[in-house]
Order: structure tokens, then sequence, then C-alpha cells
């Protein structure tokens, strides 16, 4: 059977398939859902935003690779990047020698182009949906959690996930990764070569559990997983680092070891949580600069939000910085967190 082709702006075709972004964003279920590029990868098409591609014969390394984005649908930066390595792989521009689950998170938010609809789809993981009001948001998180489960099946594999978000507000460090905690585990000093060379410029790392997609793959299933936090980009400026990105996921993809020199590699700064600012009212109000950048420095004894009867969270730690200002959060939620250097 021929398979289906799209045509692209450009004038080259790749399967159908490789509109995968355009497939989810239209709510368009694929004619086919095998299709294989020229090079002799499949591409299968699992559901709403989900893609799983397999190596031609012969060539898979034995690589378990997770890519996902749109947990928050109007972060369109991350979106975009996941669009362009899909279209590569599609076109057989770049050829998969590792696994790859391929995932547009969020579809009815991606498609309203806001964060979420109902609840906040990055903390009902874990299997907290299952404690959660029912609704779309805990129905797919069971989803993405049943597709990663049947992904990582296979014992003897590296499993890898990276969870690529948009912070949604300049920063003073402009990618960062957000570790998650796992119970008695380091991280390989080779996993944080690999942000580096992605071009991340610091590692948060947590120091209890969460819900979020990253930590559900890392204490699930053994995953090395970050929530990568992408760089902005201003209309009409693409920063060389998201490229930087690109080139480094398609070395995963590939897997191709980077050469770089190392001397004109970032120092990869390392930040522990010190707090987390909670959202306890609606009274709840940020006293930052709405335009305050993510790692800015705080000044000891300044005023960062107050709540209701009397409560005020002040800095007081030094070194400290502001990581996720956002007031727009439900009560209960975290709605900044303060962070200080961890070595």
């Amino acid at each position: 059977m021929v398979q289906t082709v799209t045509t692209t702006t450009d004038g080259s075709e790749m399967p159908t398939l490789g509109r995968l972004l355009a497939l989810t964003v239209s709510g368009e279920v694929p004619a086919e859902s095998v299709q294989f590029t020229d090079g002799g990868a499949r591409l299968q098409w699992l559901g709403e935003g989900a893609l799983e591609v397999t190596p031609a014969r012969g060539q898979d390394v034995g690589l378990d690779l997770v890519l996902s984005a749109g947990v928050h649908g109007c972060e369109v930066i991350p979106i975009e990047l996941l669009d362009r390595l899909i279209r590569a792989i599609a076109r057989n521009e770049i050829r998969p020698r590792a696994r790859l689950l391929l995932l547009f998170c969020n579809p009815p938010a991606m498609r309203q182009g806001v964060r979420r609809l109902g609840q906040d789809l990055n903390r009902l993981f874990c299997g907290k949906h299952a404690a959660s009001e029912p609704g779309d948001e805990t129905r797919r998180a069971a989803q993405l959690e049943e597709w990663v489960a049947a992904f990582f099946q296979e014992p003897g594999r590296r499993r890898w996930h990276y969870d690529l978000h948009s912070a949604m507000r300049a920063s003073v460090l402009p990618q960062f990764a957000v570790c998650p905690w796992v119970d008695g585990r380091e991280v390989a000093p080779q996993s944080l070569t690999r942000l580096q060379h992605a071009a991340v410029d610091a590692v948060l790392f947590q120091e209890k559990p969460s819900g979020t997609f990253s930590a559900h793959t890392a204490t699930r299933h053994g995953a090395e997983a970050f929530t990568l936090e992408m760089a902005e980009a201003p209309e009409g400026v693409w920063p060389q680092c998201l490229d930087e990105f690109l080139q480094t996921a398609r070395g995963w993809i590939e897997a191709v070891e980077p050469v770089r020199d190392e001397s004109h590699h970032r120092p990869l700064l390392k930040f522990r949580l010190a707090r987390e600012i909670i959202k306890q009212s609606d009274q709840f109000v940020l006293r930052l600069p709405a335009d305050i950048q993510n790692f800015a420095p705080l000044s000891p004894g300044t005023l960062l939000a107050e709540d209701e009867q009397g409560v005020r969270w002040m800095a007081d730690e030094q070194d400290a910085r502001i990581l996720f200002p956002l007031s727009d959060v439900a009560i209960g939620e975290r709605a900044g967190l303060i962070v200080v250097p961890r070595d």
C-alpha cells in the first residue's frame, strides 16, 4: 500500500504523520496509523498527540527516549521545537537510532493557547490524577502514564525523558532544567554534561516528591528525566541557544556524541529550593515587578508577596533568587519559588 504523504511549504514531501502538531490541533485522526520514512523508520500514531518512532532495522542502539511538550498549552516555543524535530524525522533528515515517544500533552489547552482549561496537568502525574476531581486533565494524565508505561516496558534499555516547557518570562539564565527528586539517586555527571551540550545554563534540584510529568517517569520508570525550561524567543528573534538545543536533541535521537569545544561550555549552575510561596486565598498579591526575570537576585528583606491574615513573604536567604513567580494559580498552589545555590 502506498502511504499518504504531505507536501510541506518548502515543496518537500513527508509522511502525513510528520504533521503530528497539525493533526493534534485540528483534532484530525490520520487515515493511516502506521507509516515509514524513506530511511525505514516506523512511525505509529498512538492517539491524539502521540507518536511512537521505531528505528530502521539494525539501527536501534538500546535507548528509549521520550520528548514531550505542550503540558501547558500556551508555551509555544517548546511545542515548535518538538514539531521541528518530528518533521525532520518524517523527512528522513534525522535518522533515529533510538526508540522515540513524542507527545503533545494537552491538546485542548493548545487549541485555545492557554496554560490550562481546568486543573494543572503538570500536577497530576505519579498517580495523583486518581485522587483528583475527575475531568479532562485527569483522564489525559492517566492516558499519558499508560503510553509511557507501555513504551518503557522492555527491561535493560536506557530510558530518558525531556519534558519541554517555557516559563513565559525572560530569565537571567535563559535555559534551565528542573531535576525531579528520586529517593536515594544521585544524578550522573554525564546527565549534566548532556544538559550543558543542550545549552542549559542551570539546574534546580528538587528535594521532595512532586506530581510533574518528569517526576513520574523518573520515579516510576527509573528514567533519566528532566523538565527543560526553554529560552523565550521575542517576536522576530530566535536565540542561538534554541538552535543548540535542536542540534543536541538530534544527536540524542541519532545516538551521535556531540563534538564540542569544552572550553566554550557555559558553566552549569546548580540550585536547590529554599522555600515555596504558596497562594492561600483570593487576597494573595505578588509584590514583585510584573516583568521580573526568572533567577533575578533577591536582596534580603525584599517583600515578595502578601496574603490574608497578615501573611507576608520576605526574602531572608543569602544569595536567594526568584523562580516561576505567578499569581494566577489556584489556591493552595505555588506562586513562586525561592531558590539558592546548591553548593
